[in-house]
């Protein structure tokens, strides 16, 4: 009966106006015009409470002038598009893929990105900012068997200890997951928790409970998102189940709000990518619609999300490929 409450409630949500939905404060393009016909794969990251996002964008996706572009927001405008990364690799020319930002905790701003041919065949790279995403420092290549967070953002634990959620798609869709506690100079990466055979499952992520649990969401070819729970830090990790939360196998993020909640940022369909919807839950297992972000035909997916200093929640996500659009979110306002 719960999941039938939930189920009839995302489908009258989009019938919802925007004065309906008071949660919902801003909702805007990030940049009008650029140098790029197509983008996809935003990021999202508050740096000394200025906000900083990325994304990929080129001719169209895996053609080899897509680099990784980003836009930084004074307070009152998003600064236009500049290229931070590319996919040049001597006289080879490579896409970019799937940018992922993140601040440590007394570490410079790094940039996490994806180069290579396709998904099967990507190497890991990374990009640290000395000025908090103005200009950034000489890319470096991850060791090989490290990836980096594949698409969402790390977390990093009380104890300091990062955790990423990674994954690879060479030998069919498989999760692992990275971890660094000397804040990302190094990495160790766990055993591949999935079977591809029974949830070939990518793009983890992570949610932190009060009881120190770690859960992670992860996109699937199985119409569902999956979870996997981890007690011991993220050194392990459970097998994979079914969550009630649909999924069109497209991306999707979540992260854990200071008061406790959870929000998941995805497309409540099991066919295509709208409409783009907001759920929360305070046990990470339960969930209950809060928000409809977009609900009219077209692409509306590879959402991030994150809470920033002043308590707010704020998301990205690609809008029917031609632009990255911004919402802001009140989360004392969500129903």
């Amino acid at each position: 009966m719960r999941t039938q409450r939930f189920v009839s409630l995302l489908a009258a949500l989009p019938l919802l106006t925007s004065a309906a939905q008071p949660a919902l404060l801003k909702s805007e393009f990030i940049y009008e015009q650029a140098p790029f016909p197509q983008c996809h794969a935003s990021t999202i990251c508050e740096v000394n409470g200025q906000l900083t996002a990325a994304w990929f964008g080129g001719e169209r996706e895996s053609a080899k002038d897509v680099e990784i572009w980003s836009a930084r927001h004074d307070g009152s405008k998003w600064s236009a598009p500049v290229s931070i990364a590319n996919g040049i690799d001597g006289e080879k020319r490579f896409p970019t893929w799937n940018p992922v930002l993140f601040q440590p905790k007394g570490a410079p701003l790094t940039l996490f990105y994806k180069v290579g041919p396709h998904p099967d065949e990507w190497w890991g790279m990374k990009k640290t900012s000395p000025d908090q995403g103005v200009t950034w420092n000489r890319a470096e290549r991850l060791p090989t068997g490290i990836l980096g967070p594949i698409k969402n953002k790390p977390v990093q634990l009380a104890s300091g200890e990062i955790i990423a959620g990674s994954s690879t798609e060479h030998d069919g869709w498989r999760v692992h997951f990275e971890r660094s506690s000397d804040g990302g100079k190094t990495w160790q990466r766990t055993e591949v928790i999935a079977d591809p055979q029974k949830f070939g499952a990518i793009q983890p992520t992570i949610l932190i409970h009060t009881s120190g649990d770690l859960q992670a969401l992860c996109r699937s070819r199985k119409q569902k998102i999956v979870e996997t729970w981890s007690r011991d830090g993220g050194r392990t990790w459970s097998d994979l189940q079914a969550t009630i939360l649909p999924n069109p196998n497209s991306g999707i993020d979540a992260v854990t709000l200071r008061d406790g909640r959870h929000l998941v940022i995805y497309n409540h369909t099991t066919k295509g990518r709208s409409p783009l919807n907001i759920a929360a839950s305070r046990d990470g297992k339960t969930w209950q619609a809060a928000l409809v972000i977009e609900s009219e035909p077209g692409e509306y997916s590879y959402p991030a999300i994150i809470q920033t200093a002043d308590g707010l929640v704020h998301a990205t996500y690609t809008w029917k490929r031609q632009r990255v659009k911004h919402a802001v979110i009140d989360p004392a306002k969500l129903e």
